[in-house]
Order: structure tokens, then C-alpha cells, then sequence
């Protein structure tokens, strides 16, 4: 049981979560506004049901890369990245491919009740979500391999899940939603940048080709550090639209922000990153609940 939970990445569940508690932030602040009129109104039981949905996706994804960068030889027992069961040898082929099904058989079950709620727009949402958690290692063109990672997450974990979330509970998609959906898709690309970073050595042998594996560990660093810095240049626009706690409160997170860019700069591709990439989990948790505290504080 230990090892298929850790399997199921959960370190890395926040950039799930994340995403919809910002978006119920926002959908909370705007549907208790007198100045914003919304067609919906905010349900908390809908955020929680979304959240265990998002949840899913994440979990059903994990198991997906597990067996399947397997089978391409991206995950072998030298890797520096925390044990894949599948690798290992401690879980067959087969039966993490199962449990990936599974899992996603919960998130359609859970999605169902959303849709039935919301309707066809979160049904393309959940369609879209689950095809792309499987093509991200899987099918005949898989984004991961192709260096297109980065923009699949700041998608699904950034734009979509929080302007998804916001048009779930009200049926709108302001320009709130785009915003923090930058900022907290940002702080997630910089957890897949720095995963790949450190698995720059094995991605090149196997053939899977990330951006990390295209940049070079030099610019690939640097990269990283300018993704670090993308949501604190968006905190402008919460204080341009006069949600200054929104735009202010983030910035407590700058110390971590500013710690974690100096040590990618500093930490070669090696299991040293390992700590790095904890570090990014909490650094998108500390900004992301500031954001959402400084939205639904007035």
C-alpha cells in the first residue's frame, strides 16, 4: 500500500487542489459583489466535489506516466526521481494501467455530478482534461516527449482548472480567472521544469525529448527562475483592479520564490533536485492560498 501511494505522487496533489481553491476564491468574491451580476451562485459543495475530481485526474495521470515511461524507457532503476512501482518492479504493467483506469473511472462518476450542475461546457472541460492527462505520456504523440509539458500544465493546472472552477460555480469566465490562472499555472510549470531538469541525463537517453532536454541544463535553469518570477509580475494586475490584498499577500511567498531560484541556478540535474521540487510544492501552495485569502478578505 505504501508504494502505491506513492505512486499516486502525492507531494504533488497541491497543483491540483490549488488551482480550484483560487478559482472558488474568485467565484466567492465576485458572487458576493454588488458590482459584478453572475447567472450562477457560489455552491461550496461543488469546489469540494471538483477538488476530489481534480484530484483524480492527477492520481489516474501519475500512474499513466508511471507505466508508461516505463515502457519507453524514460523510468529505469537509475533514475534520480523518487521509485516508480512499474520500474521497480514492485507493481506489473498491467495492474498499474488497471488502477490508472480505475481512477479515472472515479473522476467520470465525480465529473457526471458537474456536468448535471453546470453542463456541456465543464463536460468538454472533463473530456479534454482526461484525454490529455493520457496523451501527456501516451498515444501516438505524446506531449511529454515532444517538449510540450510545460504548456499542457499551465493549461490544465493554471488557465483551465481555475476559470473552469469560477465558471462551474457562476457560469462566467472573467478576466480574474485568466490572471490567477497564469499565476498558478506558472508555479506548477516551474514543478515539471524542475522534474525535467533533473532528469535531463535519462529523458536524453530514451529519446524524450523535453524542453529541458532541448534548452540544455544552462538555459533550461534560467528558464525555471524566469517562470518563478511570472506570477509576482501578474500580482500587478490585482493591484491595478484594486484588489490589493490579492496582489500583496502573495508576496510573502518571495523569500521561498527567491530561495528556490537560486538553487536551481546552483543545483546540477541530479537527485539533489529532489529537494528543490518539494521546496516548488510549497512555494505554489504558500502563493496560492495567499492569492485566494487575499480575494475573499475584503
Amino acid at each position: 500500500m505504501r508504494e502505491w501511494v506513492l505512486a499516486a505522487r502525492p507531494k504533488t496533489l497541491g497543483a491540483a487542489i490549488i488551482p480550484v481553491l483560487v478559482g472558488s476564491a474568485i467565484a466567492w468574491s465576485i458572487a458576493n459583489s454588488s458590482a459584478v451580476q453572475a447567472p450562477g451562485l457560489f455552491h461550496p459543495w461543488l469546489s469540494f466535489v471538483a477538488g476530489l475530481c481534480a484530484i483524480c485526474i492527477q492520481i489516474g495521470t501519475n500512474f499513466f506516466n508511471d507505466v508508461l515511461d516505463f515502457k519507453k524507457g524514460a523510468d529505469t532503476r537509475e533514475r534520480f526521481g523518487p521509485t516508480r512501482i512499474t520500474a521497480a518492479g514492485i507493481a506489473s504493467p498491467r495492474a498499474v494501467t488497471v488502477a490508472a483506469i480505475l481512477v479515472y473511472t472515479v473522476a467520470m462518476i465525480l465529473g457526471a455530478i458537474l456536468v448535471a450542475h453546470a453542463g456541456v461546457p465543464i463536460l468538454v472541460i472533463g473530456v479534454c482534461s482526461l484525454i490529455a492527462g493520457y496523451v501527456y505520456t501516451g498515444g501516438p504523440y505524446p506531449l511529454a516527449y515532444r517538449g510540450m509539458g510545460d504548456i499542457f500544465v499551465m493549461l490544465f493546472f493554471g488557465i483551465i482548472a481555475v476559470g473552469g472552477t469560477v465558471y462551474l460555480q457562476l457560469r462566467i469566465w472573467p478576466s480574474q480567472a485568466l490572471v490567477a490562472g497564469i499565476q498558478v499555472g506558472a508555479l506548477a510549470v516551474v514543478l515539471i521544469a524542475i522534474n525535467n531538469l533533473r532528469d535531463l541525463s535519462g529523458d536524453t537517453k530514451a529519446g524524450k525529448r523535453t524542453l529541458a532536454v532541448r534548452l540544455g541544463p544552462a538555459l533550461a535553469a534560467r528558464y525555471i527562475v524566469a517562470v518563478i518570477t511570472l506570477p509576482y509580475i501578474f500580482s500587478l494586475f490585482w493591484i491595478l483592479d484594486r484588489e490589493l490584498l490579492a496582489g500583496l499577500l502573495p508576496l510573502i511567498s518571495l523569500p521561498l520564490a527567491y530561495s528556490l531560484a537560486k538553487s536551481v541556478l546552483l543545483t546540477p540535474p541530479s537527485a539533489a533536485m529532489n529537494g528543490l521540487l518539494a521546496r516548488a510544492g510549497l512555494l505554489q501552495l504558500v502563493f496560492g492560498l495567499m492569492l485566494g485569502v487575499g480575494l475573499v478578505v475584503r
